[in-house]
């Protein structure tokens, strides 16, 4: 379950939400059953909660979504991407601070 200002994505939403966002835009691929995913779901909500209107951050449960997981190449989670103009520019693979995600999209 998302926070009020994640976004949830699905195969239907992901290329409207991301590929297409004028925004930079934070991708937190997870699965239900990943320890860590939950450790770092707080720290995205609350990235989330600071940051509306400057970045768009979102979820993605590789899971509900394997397609877009393999087209990434998602072999790990949590993973962390960040698309500007629908290109991807950093990632992170573990565990990551709110700092380190910060610096991603500001990277």
């Amino acid at each position: 379950m998302a926070g009020k200002n994640v976004i949830a994505l699905s195969d239907a939403n992901f290329d409207e939400e991301v590929v297409n966002s004028t925004s930079p835009v934070l991708v937190d691929f997870t699965a239900s059953w990943c320890g860590p995913c939950k450790q770092l779901a707080p720290i995205v909500e609350k990235l989330a909660d600071e940051s509306v209107g400057k970045y768009k951050i979102a979820k993605l449960d590789i899971d509900e979504c394997p397609a877009i997981a393999r087209k990434f190449g998602i072999k790990g989670v949590p993973t962390v991407m960040v698309f500007k103009g629908g290109e991807k520019t950093g990632h992170h693979v573990g565990l990551a601070s709110k700092e380190k995600l910060v610096a991603l999209l500001e990277g």
